[in-house]
């Protein structure tokens, strides 16, 4: 960027170690000075294992491409368009000889419990590439916000955490409406209706990611919020891109990922406390979902654990 030699990009993130905190796989983001997000100008050729954490990050390579591998997929990354991680998604990072990219990580606890969120969660459930050309109505828009909160936090701003942030939630909300627009929900009924439609999807997104370990009953929550099963069946699967059963496997499974990193606790334990009745279905779920089984994937961690690959999985200050 012709701009760059004017930005001091490293000095702000100084406080970092330069060595990732990870365990089993699981990194502990380092965030800036007790703040609740980092942004790091990364120029480091390193490439780095699977791993996954409760962060969000979005990569943006502004010189050379980056590749990111998810779920056996490799998303080839070109400078100007967007990769976004989701929290808790097992990823792994392969980086070119040479380029420059941002790469966000933000702690989405601060506004997940405000109201209207859970109408983004859909749009969070995998990962997400905004090019170009597969988001031609928002991408610049989405981009620009990107690079807007790059400037608030390389200049240190007086009001930077608020600002970011502030900037975070007109992203997600450009995101949601594009979803909704774009999948036409509830196109059939009147726009009163349909407001109210949503409202109710939302909620119940909501009380499914907190009460996913009990035994949730497609019959009895239709009926709760005043749908029969089949009607309301094909409105969750137009809100969600799921299927309700679907939906609620896929929330187990993302709790039990962070469970199988705790070395202490069986396979039993775990799929009985992130809702699976019996153990031969929890590991046919997992699989299903994360192309191993639960035994397996524990393995996985703890082989790329014993590694002790400590390089810096983002840019530090030069010497």
């Amino acid at each position: 960027m012709a701009e760059s030699k004017y930005i001091d990009y490293f000095s702000i993130n100084s406080d970092y170690i330069g060595f990732r905190d990870v365990h089993d796989t699981h990194e502990l983001v380092s965030f800036n000075n007790n703040s609740t997000l980092r942004i790091w100008y990364n120029i480091e050729p390193d490439s780095y294992d699977p791993h996954w954490h409760t962060a969000l990050e979005i990569i943006v390579p502004l010189e050379n491409c980056y590749d990111a591998e998810i779920n056996s997929i490799i998303y080839h990354v070109e400078p100007g368009n967007i990769m976004i991680i989701p929290p808790g998604e097992l990823h792994k990072l392969n980086a070119p000889p040479s380029g420059s990219r941002f790469i966000f990580l933000f702690d989405l606890s601060v506004i997940t419990r405000l109201k209207g969120f859970s109408g983004v969660k859909s749009v969070l459930t995998q990962p997400l590439y905004i090019s170009k050309d597969s988001f031609p109505e928002i991408h610049k828009e989405l981009y620009e916000l990107l690079i807007e909160m790059t400037n608030e936090y390389f200049s240190r701003s007086e009001f930077m955490e608020l600002s970011i942030y502030a900037l975070l939630i007109q992203f997600f909300v450009k995101l949601g409406y594009h979803h909704l627009n774009q999948s036409e929900l509830f196109s059939n009924v009147k726009l009163d209706k349909r407001k109210e439609y949503i409202q109710k999807f939302n909620n119940l997104i909501n009380y499914i990611d907190t009460h996913y370990m009990e035994d949730l009953n497609l019959e009895e929550i239709a009926e709760t919020i005043g749908f029969s099963k089949f009607h309301f069946s094909r409105l969750f699967k137009q809100y969600t891109n799921f299927t309700f059963c679907g939906y609620l496997c896929y929330r187990r499974i993302k709790a039990a990922e962070e469970l199988l990193a705790i070395p202490d606790l069986s396979i039993t334990e775990i799929s009985l406390q992130v809702g699976f009745s019996s153990i031969s279905t929890f590991n046919r779920v997992f699989k299903q979902q994360k192309n191993c089984t639960p035994s397996e994937y524990r393995a996985k961690n703890q082989r790329y654990n014993s590694i002790q690959a400590i390089s810096p999985i983002h840019s530090k200050e030069p010497d």
